[in-house]
């Protein structure tokens, strides 16, 4: 869902000049080269991944899609500032999908390259790990429990096949906890920041006053919430309380995975956590009508920068819109406002008496 704003399909970053996705190494700050790899879907063209220069190599913030054209990028982009895959040290990756997590593991096996993960991605790791379709029939389920089990047979011939072990290897040390990294003379703050996935951390660099924010802050777009296998339980609260946590920090320029740089950090996180509390307001709004589920409330909101109606958004986006709503309704269970009740035809919600 996009800010009501700013267009992600129109946006300059400051540090190219250009449109956020064209393809460069974008200095940033001293020793900080943003670099967009392109991604095969039609509403994200591109995964920023931000290349720490460090005496001893490279340390990456990500690693993109394991796609071929998005290696070929990364190794021209490399170039651009005097180096190659063999310089990369280590990857801190933010969260476990795969437009994060796959190029890292790839290229982290090939030349020796240590790769952090949050360790609570550890358990979407184990699904994806079985290359038994584990981990999409989970992602089925949610739908049900969000009341779209009418679109599981179509979000079914959307899965790709089974996963590819090398893309879904461990890494090799996991992130548990807010806590300092050194990379080289920087000290980077993680900070553990759940919602978008269980397991995602954010980077601040105080110091040269930046934030790494990875899906957590955005600036044009919000980020699905709780969209990963297994079914996180109350992922909004997870993701406002994680906003919360980033606003405690200085503000910081926004280093985001999909947009432009940004001049703000609080001024985001502020605008995300106003847009929430207006969806929960809707979503109670819409109960009034009687008892319904996510999937029933979604086709009462208007979706996208442009308000678009349910109907209007493709397959996919009708089932994140579910899903996403059906979080926001279970946030308000957890203030008391709303009543759940599990049911063969998904989580059932209504206003308290």
């Amino acid at each position: 869902m996009t800010s009501p704003d700013v267009s992600t399909a129109n946006a300059v970053s400051p540090d190219s000049g250009q449109h956020w996705s064209d393809q460069g190494a974008w200095k940033v700050a001293d020793g900080i080269h943003r670099i967009p790899l392109p991604l095969p879907l039609d509403g994200l063209r591109a995964v920023n991944v931000y290349v720490l220069e460090t005496d001893e190599g490279l340390v990456l913030i990500d690693g993109g899609w394991a796609i071929e054209t998005a290696r070929s990028v990364l190794e021209q982009s490399l170039r651009q500032i005097g180096a190659g895959f063999g310089d990369i040290r280590r990857f801190l990756v933010t969260h476990v999908h795969r437009d994060h997590y796959t190029m890292a593991a790839v290229v982290g096996a090939e030349h020796g390259a240590q790769v952090a993960l949050g360790a609570d991605e550890r358990p979407a790791l184990d699904l994806l790990r079985t290359g038994d379709g584990s981990s999409h029939e989970a992602i089925l389920r949610g739908l049900v429990s969000a009341g779209a089990g009418d679109l599981v047979e179509r979000w079914s011939a959307l899965g790709s096949g089974a996963p590819d072990p090398a893309m879904w290897r461990y890494p090799d040390s996991w992130l548990e906890g807010d806590h300092t990294i050194a990379v080289g003379a920087r000290t980077l703050d993680a900070v553990h920041t759940p919602g978008h996935t269980p397991g995602h951390f954010v980077f601040a660099d105080t110091a040269d006053q930046v934030l790494f924010a990875g899906d957590h802050v955005l600036p044009t777009i919000t980020p699905s919430i709780g969209f990963t296998a297994p079914a996180p339980v109350d992922p909004l609260s997870d993701f406002m309380a994680s906003l919360t946590k980033v606003r405690s920090l200085p503000d910081l320029r926004l280093l985001p995975a999909h947009g432009p740089v940004a001049p703000s950090s609080h001024a985001r996180v502020d605008e995300l956590l106003a847009h929430h509390e207006h969806r929960l307001t809707l979503s109670l709004a819409a109960l009034r009508h009687g008892a319904a589920t996510g999937f029933d409330v979604a086709h009462e909101l208007g979706w996208t920068r442009h308000e678009r109606s349910f109907g209007e958004l493709d397959i996919f986006n009708q089932g994140l819109a579910a899903q996403e709503t059906k979080a926001h309704l279970e946030l308000l269970v957890a203030r008391g406002l709303v009543t759940r009740e599990e049911t063969a035809d998904g989580v059932v919600f209504a206003l308290v008496p």
